[in-house]
C-alpha cells in the first residue's frame, strides 16, 4: 500500500525492511516494476506497478484471485556495456534459460542494438506460497517506438512474438514569425528537430543563416507525423514543403522522389537545392571571424584571414563541405588539427583547429557530402573553440560565403512534370491544413511524392 508522505507513520521503515527482505528472497530489488502482461499492448503507461493507492477501496476477493495468478514483472534498464545476457542474469534469470530465450529471440531482434537506457521487461511465474517469484517465464523489449518482441516459454521451449504498432500519417503545418533565430521561432511554433535540422541543411546551400535573416522574416513547413490510434505521437516522418521568406522575398522548396528513386529537395523551377559544397559545414554555428583583413587576436597585428570562423562548441561535428578525396589529415602547425578535401581539379576545402580528426579519415580516402570528417576545438594557434573553414579556388583561397554554385540537378522532360504535379498537390494540401500544433489528418501521403 502507498502510504502519503504527509501521513506515514513511524512503523514506515520496519515496513521498508520487510518489504526488502521479500524482495531479497524473490531475487528483486527494490527497484523492480512489477505489472501485468504487456505483450498485448505497446503503451508505456500500462506498464503500471502492481500497487493500491491511498484512498482507494481495497480490492475485492475475486480481484485479489486474479492478481495472485498473474506473472511477476521486473523492468530493468540496460547500462553502458550491458549485453542482454547481463541484464537477463541481473533479473535472476538462470545462465541456461537466458541463453535459450536469447537464441529464440534472435530470429526477429539482434541482440547487439540493445541501446543503454532500453527497458528490458522480465517475467516470472508467480509461486503458489506468493513469496519471492517462481521460474522465468519471459523476456519482452519495445526496440522502437513501432514494435514489441518477446520470447515467452512453452512446452517447446521458447515462442517469439513480435507486435507492431498500428500507425496513422498526418499531414502537421506550422509557420511564424522569426523574432531572432529561425532555430528558436521554429521550435517554438511546434516544428520537431529532426524536421527543423532537415530544413536547416536544405536551405544551407544558399542562405546565410548567421548574416541573411531578419526579425520579421517568416517560416513555414509541412511534414509528416505518424500517430497511434490514441493520437499520440509514436513518429515524425518525412519534411515535405518548407518556405523562408527573407526580406519579403518567399524561397519555397519541395521534397520529390525522382524517376531514379532518389529523394531531394527542389525550388519552384525544379532546381536542386543540392549544390557542390556546403557553404557552413557544421549546424547550428555563427561566424565569430569573417573572410578578409582583421587585427590577429594573437599576433596582435592586421593579417589576412583567408576563411571563415565558426564559433562552436569543443566536439561539434564537422562535415565535408562536399564529395572528394582527403588530400591531408593531421598536424598543420598554426592550424591545429587540420583535414583538406579535394573536390574537384578546381575546388578544394580545408577544416582546421579541430579537436580530433574522425576514425578512417586519412590521405586518399574519399568521402561524402556531409559525411563527419572530424570534431571542432581549438588546436593550433587559437583563441578559443571554433572551426575554421577555407574554400580553395584554383589553390587560392576565397570567401566560402561569396562563391555561388549551380544547382546539382535539374529535372527535365517526364520528371519534370511529374514534380510540378506534385508541387500543386502539396499546395492545395498545405493551403488546406489549419497552422495549429495539432492539425488536421491525412490518411494516405501524397501519391505523387512517394511514388
Amino acid at each position: 500500500m502507498r502510504i502519503p508522505t504527509t501521513t506515514r507513520p513511524l512503523w514506515i521503515a520496519a515496513s521498508v525492511a520487510v518489504i526488502a527482505g521479500l524482495a531479497v528472497a524473490g531475487g528483486l530489488s527494490l527497484g523492480s516494476t512489477f505489472s501485468s502482461d504487456p505483450s498485448s499492448s505497446l503503451s508505456a503507461g500500462e506498464l503500471e506497478p502492481e500497487r493500491q493507492t491511498a484512498g482507494i477501496a481495497p480490492k475485492s476477493d475475486s480481484e485479489m484471485e486474479d492478481l495472485a495468478s498473474r506473472p511477476i514483472q521486473t523492468v530493468v534498464a540496460a547500462r553502458n556495456g550491458d549485453t542482454l545476457m547481463d541484464i537477463l542474469l541481473r533479473a535472476g534469470v538462470e545462465r541456461m534459460e537466458a541463453v535459450k530465450a536469447i537464441e529464440a529471440l534472435r530470429e526477429i531482434f539482434d541482440p547487439r542494438a540493445l541501446k543503454v537506457g532500453q527497458k528490458v521487461t522480465v517475467t516470472f511465474e508467480r509461486p503458489s506460497h506468493g513469496i519471492g517469484s517462481g521460474p522465468f517465464h519471459a523476456v519482452t523489449l519495445q526496440p522502437d517506438s513501432r514494435r514489441l518482441v518477446s520470447a515467452k516459454r512453452d512446452e517447446n521451449g521458447y515462442a517469439v512474438r513480435e507486435t507492431k504498432r498500428k500507425e496513422t500519417m498526418e499531414l502537421v503545418r506550422a509557420a511564424g514569425v522569426i523574432r531572432s533565430s529561425l532555430f528558436e521561432s521554429a521550435r517554438a511554433g511546434g516544428v520537431p528537430n529532426t524536421v527543423l535540422v532537415e530544413m536547416i541543411r536544405a536551405f544551407s546551400y544558399d542562405v546565410d543563416f548567421q548574416r541573411d535573416i531578419q526579425p520579421g522574416d517568416r517560416f513555414e513547413v509541412m511534414f509528416e507525423r505518424f500517430v497511434d490510434n490514441k493520437g499520440q505521437t509514436i513518429r515524425t516522418g518525412e519534411l515535405l514543403f518548407a518556405n523562408l521568406t527573407l526580406s519579403g522575398t518567399p524561397t519555397p522548396i519541395y521534397r520529390y522522389v525522382d524517376a531514379s528513386g532518389r529523394p531531394d529537395y527542389y525550388n519552384l523551377k525544379g532546381e536542386s537545392v543540392r549544390k557542390a559544397l556546403l557553404r557552413t559545414p557544421v549546424d547550428g554555428a555563427r561566424i565569430t571571424s569573417s573572410f578578409g583583413m582583421r587585427q590577429h587576436p594573437i599576433l596582435g597585428y592586421s593579417k589576412m584571414h583567408k576563411g571563415v570562423d565558426f564559433g562552436v562548441a569543443t566536439g561539434t561535428p564537422v562535415m565535408a563541405a562536399g564529395d572528394g578525396v582527403i588530400e591531408m589529415a593531421g598536424d598543420n602547425g598554426s592550424y591545429g588539427n587540420y583535414v583538406r578535401i579535394r573536390h574537384d581539379d578546381r575546388h578544394a576545402t580545408a577544416y582546421a583547429h579541430l579537436s580530433r580528426i574522425a576514425q578512417g579519415m586519412r590521405k586518399g580516402a574519399r568521402v561524402r557530402q556531409g559525411q563527419i570528417i572530424a570534431y571542432s576545438g581549438s588546436t593550433g594557434r587559437s583563441t578559443g573553440p571554433h572551426l575554421h573553414y577555407e574554400m580553395l579556388v584554383s589553390n587560392q583561397q576565397v570567401n566560402p560565403l561569396s562563391v555561388k554554385f549551380q544547382s546539382g540537378t535539374k529535372l527535365a522532360g517526364r520528371d519534370l512534370n511529374r514534380f510540378q504535379a506534385a508541387m500543386r498537390e502539396t499546395n492545395m494540401q498545405f493551403a488546406q491544413l489549419p497552422t495549429t500544433h495539432r492539425v488536421a489528418s491525412a490518411k494516405n501521403p501524397p501519391a505523387s511524392l512517394l511514388e
